[in-house]
């Protein structure tokens, strides 16, 4: 594949990070230097090369001054690259060691060497070609002005024939550097490109780092940069890689595993963020990094639990207990939880493998339990950034991370000074901690920051049970927050209130409604108390009207009867008279 950098063609290596750093590869059409210690990776850099431009129909030939070439395949069998599929079509082996004639002559040179891959190159119109160890050669030359003569003849010779080259020498000892004090050192002020490996072991763990050196005609990140020889050949180590577009940040929510964390949060953690949990030893890391998993897992997504501290068996038997069930997201393979004590070597090795399990179990959510475990590796240089390419790393690709980090309790300070700054990288920030009262220790759990969404303040008491995680209440007193027996006594004490205030309710409610009902009694006694004198009253009324009447009828009755007998007694009175 040809890429450029203004007016400079350039060649793909192939190697993860490489071509990003160097802008493309490797110039096209010139010679490139390629400098290392003993196990630094340098024939494996150039096989890289030659694997890239046979997928890309660039013939390559591999020239090799020191191992037999079968030797070389057999070895590269292990990173998948099909050497010996690719031997005779696209790439050719070149066995070029001294002959032990020769080197007791002492008088020999590469022109026939070059005449004969002259024939090859015409062949298989090969465009990259490697001379692997050339110092192996150089060396047997009687002087330094032969040495000179046969590096200028094949530097020639590539030039003439266009073809982009790669020659490696060998340094001194673990440094690359030294590489200056040999006869050819010259070369690197030759070639248009230089590239520096070092391998070294510190403390009893590998480590291994790539510079460019110089690169004519073209920009090039100028900085040490650490590599590590993995599954499928050299991977370097960088940022972000230029080749992938930059991501768009998303509103989509997905759930911590804990309703009301979720709630604390707004809606949960965003979608391809990356996610910290503090806190010292037993506060509950994996346990909260449990339920994220299940909770991806119930959602159908693919997960990836790495933990430092358990075997596999052992995680999911321990969350378990709290009601976190991972067993059956294993066996369905939705979850894979790998222990990271089966990874050894540097914090890069580290990074490396957990990458590319990340991308063979096509992973949306990764968890790394405790991701503290890499500032063990204080020696190492390169461990300070591994986590800020690990989260970078996720964040290009969308997989929502979450990592947790274990406190050191002699140190007791939230924030200070460590040696993973993973706190200001991360976008959601989440604490645990320890609150002692009353002779109980309680776990509590508050929000640090949570980019980009309102979350809430408050600090928590994480209760961990055999039914699941619950976040409890706040309750506070005098300004302070109660956890534990403190807690549960105020909740008890405020049902207990709560229940004596509903049955002097109850009471009273008893009460007015039969002072209520007494009273309605009352009144409807008086209701028919004041009838029965209304209705007397009106009796007495018709009653005497009655009387009157009829004693004015007896009156008229007894005036008549009175009218009628008047003229008789005045007869009678007469007689009386008379007599």
């Amino acid at each position: 594949m040809e890429q450029g950098s203004g007016s400079l063609l350039k060649a793909s290596t192939g190697i993860a990070g490489f071509d990003d750093i160097t802008g493309g590869g490797l110039p096209r059409a010139r010679t490139s230097l390629v400098v290392g210690g003993p196990g630094s990776g340098k024939t494996l850099l150039a096989l890289h090369f030659l694997v890239e431009g046979a997928q890309c129909a660039e013939a390559g030939i591999f020239v090799a001054f020191e191992e037999a070439s079968e030797r070389i395949v057999a070895n590269a069998e292990s990173f998948g690259w099909g050497l010996a599929d690719l031997c005779h079509k696209a790439l050719f082996f070149v066995d070029a060691q001294p002959d032990a004639d020769v080197i007791r002559a002492g008088d020999f040179d590469l022109g026939g060497m070059c005449a004969a891959l002259d024939v090859i190159v015409q062949t298989s119109k090969a465009k990259r070609i490697v001379f692997d160890a050339l110092d192996v050669v150089l060396s047997l030359l009687p002087d330094a002005a032969a040495r000179r003569r046969e590096i200028y003849r094949i530097h020639g010779w590539l030039l003439e024939r266009d073809l982009t080259g790669i020659v490696t020498l060998k340094a001194g000892g673990e440094d690359a550097v030294g590489v200056s004090e040999k006869p050819f050192s010259f070369m690197q002020f030759m070639v248009d490109c230089a590239v520096i490996l070092n391998h070294t072991v510190v403390r009893g763990i590998s480590q291994r780092s790539l510079r460019v050196q110089k690169y004519r005609g073209s920009s090039f990140d100028e900085n040490e940069l650490p590599f590590l020889i993995g599954k499928h050949g050299l991977e370097l180590s960088i940022v972000r890689s230029t080749a992938l577009p930059p991501t768009s940040a998303t509103m989509e929510r997905v759930s911590s595993g804990i309703a009301r964390l979720d709630t604390m949060l707004n809606g949960g953690y965003f979608r391809g963020a990356s996610v910290l949990i503090t806190g010292f030893s037993g506060t509950a890391k994996t346990t909260l990094s449990g339920a994220f998993a299940e909770a991806a897992c119930k959602r159908g997504e693919r997960t990836l639990f790495v933990s430092f501290d358990s075997d596999a068996h052992e995680v999911s038997r321990n969350l378990s207990s709290v009601g976190i069930h991972l067993d059956r997201h294993t066996k369905s393979g939705v979850l894979r939880i790998i222990s990271a004590r089966t990874i050894t070597g540097s914090a890069e090795a580290y990074l490396v493998h957990i990458k590319a399990l990340t991308l063979e179990h096509e992973a949306r959510c990764l968890v790394v339990d405790p991701v503290s475990t890499w500032a063990k590796s204080i020696n190492d240089p390169n461990a300070q950034g591994v986590t800020e390419r690990l989260i970078d790393w996720a964040k290009t690709l969308g997989i929502t991370l979450l990592c947790t980090r274990l406190y050191d309790e002699m140190s007791g300070e939230l924030g200070g000074s460590s040696q993973l700054q993973v706190s200001t990288l991360a976008d959601t920030w989440i604490h645990l901690s320890y609150h002692v009262q009353a002779g109980e220790r309680n776990r509590g759990l508050s929000i640090i920051k949570s980019r980009g969404t309102a979350h809430s303040n408050q600090v928590r008491e994480l209760v961990l049970s055999d039914s699941g995680v619950a976040l409890a209440d706040t309750y506070t007193a005098a300004g302070e927050v109660l956890m534990g027996t403190l807690r549960w006594e105020k909740e008890r004490d405020e049902r207990n209130a709560a229940q004596a205030e509903s049955v002097a309710r109850t009471l009273k409610r008893v009460r007015l409604e039969a002072e209520e009902a007494e009273l309605r009694v009352r009144l409807k006694s008086l209701e028919i108390e004041l009838e029965a004198k209304e209705i007397e009253k009106a009796l007495l009324v018709d009653t005497t009207g009655e009387h009157l009447d009829q004693i004015s009828r007896e009156k008229a009755v007894l005036g008549e009867m009175r009218g009628a007998d008047q003229p008789s007694k005045r007869k009678r009175g007469r007689a009386n008279v008379k007599d």
